[in-house]
């Protein structure tokens, strides 16, 4: 298979501070693992507020509007966040519906973790022992997806007095865990099943 030569832009919109830096990071990961001829070029669209990108219209159509004049034609979007409470498998096909009528012309991933971007870190535990002062020990809730409080599960196997900070970091354990743990959960099985359709649909196009 030929070098594929043009970077694929991919425009990230994000709901945390943590995520600005760490999502784009995770993307190339991702993408490098899948198609490491086709090389990405993910980047921080926007940082919105949860509750604006799953309120109603028009703030999640004007963050993608704005997400494909940053990213140009042929290119694509990734919108990541937190499903909370809500169920990812009913609220994240509502945002795509919403997000493609916004910008049918453009390649468009929803994907909601559940229940927060730091079970991908308990889904693979065991990767990320020693890293950020987590115990040399550390293995894996059984059911990481049904912890509410992954930040504070975390904290509970971090230093005494150094508690999990997104902004410190979320990034570096995005760099370190395993992408093949973190696949035996469902949402972040998604988002490398996303990736892989936006990379794909960009080598095949």
């Amino acid at each position: 298979m030929g070098e594929w030569r043009s970077p694929l832009p991919i425009a990230c919109i994000v709901e945390g501070n943590g995520e600005e830096r760490a999502v784009p990071e995770l993307v190339r990961r991702v993408a490098r693992h899948l198609e490491p001829h086709v090389p990405v070029d993910p980047f921080l669209s926007q940082r919105i507020s949860r509750s604006r990108l799953v309120g109603s219209p028009p703030h999640l159509e004007h963050a993608i509007e704005y997400a494909a004049r940053r990213a140009g034609s042929g290119s694509a979007i990734l919108v990541i966040l937190d499903a909370d409470e809500d169920c990812p498998r009913t609220l994240a096909p509502s945002l795509l519906k919403r997000a493609r009528a916004a910008r049918a012309d453009m390649r468009i991933a929803v994907v909601l973790a559940k229940c927060e971007y730091e079970a991908w870190f308990l889904a693979s535990a065991t990767s990320l022992r020693g890293q950020c002062g987590l115990e040399i020990d550390l293995s894996a809730p059984a059911h990481p997806e049904t912890i509410r409080d992954a930040k504070g599960w975390l904290t509970e196997h971090m230093p005494r007095g150094a508690p999990y900070k997104e902004t410190l970091h979320q990034l570096q354990l995005t760099t370190q865990f395993d992408l093949a743990l973190a696949r035996s959960i469902n949402s972040f099985d998604k988002l490398y099943r996303d990736i892989q359709a936006l990379v794909g649909a960009a080598s095949n196009g």
